[in-house]
């Protein structure tokens, strides 16, 4: 078996040195090179081996915090001027948001009634209590410190500052307002304004304005305040003044909630969604644009008319002063005679005639745009992009051209990455937004829970709960209707699942509607009720008919 061959060792200016003044010298230093050189081609290929391939790439390892906080104000620069400027750049963050969480999510109690020792009856009727309490909250825009949405839509908003920004901080302030039995408040703090008070550097206790005990738990987060409370700005000029509050209360609950998509040990902040993404996409959005500019300019139609005299040109004619620049204004020249060109403009246009002076042509570069292979350029880039984000190229640009297979496989794919955004949401969002709603309407005696503040299991089981959201979608109703009805009847799911993922609604509410919708009907006559003993007498009859037929067809068959 031949022997391997290996790559030969560059010497430099000094190797060349020693191997001329003291050659034992330049022969070890030779020695070690091709030592290192022949390890570096074993095992794993990576940055610093001699393959050529490798050359010129030099990645460092470090760690979480040094590879985000120092570039988090230009990631989450890039990532919002994406989301506002970029169709592509735009696509993938509301193509999440509207799948795991849509309009919000909402409540469904679910007490551990084993633990807390109730009848069926009874933990219903208390869910369904809790339920409408919630939802009395939940669903006024008094639930925010700003007075500008309900839950469902700060469970949405919260959940796209994570995704444009990195993260999103959440506070609890109480404020007492008319007409509402509940004072608890949801407040949504960006990204931008958690840092190091007093511009303080970066270290091992604090970091991105977040503080940590030895064993890397948060204890303190700093919040920079307006310099004045009639500046938009936060901060400047030395004025910055900061707010800290600790992440834990007294009694252990958290004040504030940090959300964010934890990726490496020892992270204290979220990157954006798109940020691993955002130079393919940048320049993915000026090759759009220059390619929609080519085809613009190609749909021109434009005619240069070329004098071969000066006279009678179109451009001729006397510009006079400027009422605002009169003669005798510093620095500016005035002509007080008629000059050709002062007024010549050449741009392209639709229909446009131009009228040139002597000596001028025109020359055109022709790139030859635009480029017949754009689209299929762009959609293979967007099919990087989509496997990078863990969202097929149908869902992202909502093309479904393939079969009905195929659209489904996407549908499913994409559906386990909204689930687990969805379950990130309802594990540090919602439960604990819950968990304080809930307290303060116990102690308010608007919720009877006891032992809820005696044991923590049974303030866990009291606490039980599922958040819907919306449905996965149907892309053939009957089929997906088919398939949940098997699934119900051969005992592997129960109709709340199965109607929870295909509308997203709470199957208890939905049937109470169609409780409702019933009796209506029954009470129009629309709805004939049928005796089940008639019913089954008839079917009976029915049947003995069908073999009186098959009988009488027999004999037929046999008497010819």
């Amino acid at each position: 078996m031949p022997s391997k061959q290996r790559t030969p060792v560059q010497l430099n200016l000094l190797d060349r040195f020693f191997m001329a003044v003291a050659p034992s010298v330049g022969a070890r230093r030779v020695q070690r090179k091709m030592a290192v050189s022949f390890l570096s081609d074993q095992g794993y290929i990576v940055a610093g081996s001699s393959r050529r391939t490798m050359r010129g790439w030099n990645p460092s390892a470090n760690t979480a915090d040094v590879d985000t906080i120092p570039k988090l104000n230009a990631m989450r620069a890039g990532s919002r001027d994406m989301y506002m400027n970029a169709p592509i750049g735009r696509a993938p963050l509301n193509r999440v948001k509207t799948n795991a969480i849509g309009s919000g999510l909402r409540l469904q109690s679910r007490l551990d009634r084993e633990v807390l020792g109730l009848t069926p009856e009874e933990a219903s009727s208390w869910e369904r209590l809790t339920e409408k309490e919630f939802e009395l909250w939940a669903s006024s825009i008094e639930c925010d410190a700003s007075r500008t949405q309900n839950f469902y839509d700060l469970t949405s908003t919260a959940f796209l500052s994570v995704l444009l920004s990195g993260d999103v901080f959440v506070a609890f302030p109480f404020i007492k307002r008319t007409g509402m039995p509940y004072d608890l408040r949801i407040k949504l703090i960006e990204a931008d304004i958690c840092s190091n008070p007093l511009t303080k550097p970066d270290n091992m206790s604090i970091a991105g304005g977040v503080e940590v005990d030895l064993n890397g738990a948060p204890t303190t987060y700093h919040f920079r305040k307006p310099t004045s409370p009639w500046s938009l700005d936060y901060g400047g000029a030395g004025l910055d003044t900061w707010a800290s509050v600790k992440a834990y209360n007294t009694s252990g609950m958290r004040q504030i909630l940090h959300l964010f998509l934890k990726e490496r040990p020892g992270q204290r902040r979220g990157i954006p969604f798109i940020a691993p993404i955002v130079e393919t996409l940048k320049q993915l959005t000026r090759y759009s644009k220059a390619e929609i500019d080519a085809a613009i300019i190609n749909s021109y139609f434009t005619v240069f008319v070329k004098h071969l005299t000066q006279n009678g040109s179109m451009t001729d004619g006397y510009i006079p002063p400027s009422a605002a620049f009169p003669t005798g204004t510093p620095g500016v020249k005035v002509t007080p005679e008629a000059d050709p060109t002062d007024d010549v403009v050449y741009e392209m246009g639709s229909g446009n005639v131009i009228d040139m002076l002597q000596d001028e042509e025109i020359q055109i570069a022709d790139p030859k745009h635009p480029v017949a292979g754009f689209e299929k350029f762009l959609d293979a880039s967007l099919k990087q992009i989509g496997s990078a984000l863990e969202i097929p190229f149908e869902l992202l640009t909502l093309h479904f051209s393939a079969s009905y297979s195929a659209a489904r496989a996407a549908m499913n794919e994409a559906w386990k990455f909204f689930m687990t955004q969805r379950t990130f949401m309802v594990r540090y969002f919602c439960k604990p937004t819950y968990e304080w709603w809930m307290t303060e309407a116990i102690l308010n005696g608007r919720i009877a829970a006891p032992g809820f503040f005696e044991d923590p299991l049974i303030r866990r089981a009291w606490l039980g709960s599922e958040w819907v959201g919306p449905g996965r979608g149907m892309i053939e109703p009957s089929r997906e209707i088919k398939a949940s009805k098997t699934a119900i009847d051969a005992r592997l799911s129960t109709h709340e699942d199965e109607f929870g993922k295909l509308y997203g609604e709470n199957w208890t509410s939905a049937m109470d509607r169609l409780e409702r919708e019933e009796s209506i009907l029954k009470e129009k006559g629309l709805i004939i009720e049928v005796d089940p003993e008639v019913n089954n007498s008839s079917s009976a009859a029915d049947n003995d008919g069908a073999n009186r037929d098959t009988t009488n067809k027999d004999n037929t068959n046999s008497n010819s």
